[in-house]
């Protein structure tokens, strides 16, 4: 079995016999560093599932860019209202290290339900796990100080702190550079 199957059965209790259906759809894909899964105002047609790599989700606004996430190993990626509605992207999808994904295209994914006959229930318990993860990270950013956000990011993602520029954290956290390092430096002492 392959990672994204691993994370399919595991996350969905998907059969490994579903796994491997849904998972010949999905192709091998390769970025560089610096590359770009997609971009601001282009159409995304594609779903990935990060099997190594970082990538960071951003915008840019006329005076600086806001880092909406920070994609790594194990998580599903796509500009999803592009995806989904096939609107032009809000953001900006680039590749902070070189990175492989498993990719599958928006006809490929439409074709899941006709292979897998629960993909239906499973698709919603995704997406409900996605919004789940959207909402805590809304109550996060209107409840906790920006030092608690700073730390409860370095508890969980520690490593992160060592591969990305940390002005994309400090965006992604609502902060600036310079408060991201007064923070920094208060941990550090």
């Amino acid at each position: 079995m392959n990672e994204l199957e691993i994370h399919i059965h595991q996350h969905f209790d998907i059969s490994l016999d579903d796994c491997q259906k849904i998972s010949k759809l999905f192709k091998m894909e390769t970025l560089e560093k610096g590359g770009y899964f997609s971009k601001e105002e282009k159409s995304c047609n594609k779903l990935s599932f990060i099997d190594e790599g970082i990538l960071r989700i951003y915008t840019s606004l006329p005076d600086r860019e806001i880092t909406q996430w920070i994609a790594t190993p194990g998580y599903f990626l796509t500009d999803l209202q592009s995806f989904i509605y096939r609107n032009p992207c809000r953001f900006t999808i680039q590749a902070l290290t070189d990175t492989r994904l498993y990719t599958i295209d928006y006809e490929d994914y439409l074709t899941i339900g006709k292979l897998v006959p629960k993909w239906n229930d499973f698709e919603k318990m995704f997406i409900s796990k996605c919004f789940i993860m959207l909402e805590n990270r809304v109550f996060d950013f209107i409840s906790l100080t920006a030092e608690e956000r700073y730390k409860k990011l370095f508890d969980t993602n520690r490593e992160l702190f060592n591969l990305v520029p940390l002005q994309y954290l400090a965006s992604m956290l609502g902060m600036t550079p310079e408060t991201f390092s007064r923070i920094r430096r208060k941990m550090i002492s």
